[in-house]
């Protein structure tokens, strides 16, 4: 499937990185790099803009190794790009560490997904069917 994309970044489109890979890498479009301080969260911009198909979305999540070693995460994870959306691709990173981190302009900073999705009706019902399950949630089902 080919998707239209506009870069205004000075850095390579994303790209898969193994043949198996479900993501691709976004990198941060900055003037200048930025100081994320802990607990601290920024919205950085990519320089990318996409036109996805209906049927569509595309979904912006966090880079594990960041999140590992640097305690740099993506909020409103995974973020959704909905088919209609045409302005830049934003990701609102966070500092979940106790000690600051600086991004890079080109630094990976999250994981770009392409994924199907169903639209759907509500169908009005008094009642839901019963399952083993029913109400149970939050950790019901063990650990």
């Amino acid at each position: 499937m080919k998707i239209k994309i506009v870069n205004t970044s000075k850095h390579p489109l994303p790209e898969y990185k193994t043949a198996l890979s479900a993501g691709m890498d976004l990198t941060a479009n900055l003037t200048e790099a930025v100081e994320l301080k802990p607990l601290e969260r920024r919205l950085i911009p990519t320089g990318l803009s996409i036109e996805l198909p209906a049927g569509y979305e595309a979904q912006v999540r966090p880079r594990s190794g960041m999140a590992l070693k640097h305690g740099i995460t993506c909020l409103n994870s995974p973020g959704t790009i909905d088919a209609d959306y045409r302005g830049e691709i934003g990701v609102i990173l966070a500092n979940v560490s106790n000690e600051a981190f600086t991004i890079e302009d080109g630094e990976r900073i999250a994981q770009l997904v392409v994924a199907k999705h169903e639209t759907i009706q509500w169908e009005f019902a008094e009642e839901l069917s019963s399952t083993e399950r029913g109400e149970g949630g939050f950790g019901s089902t063990g650990k």
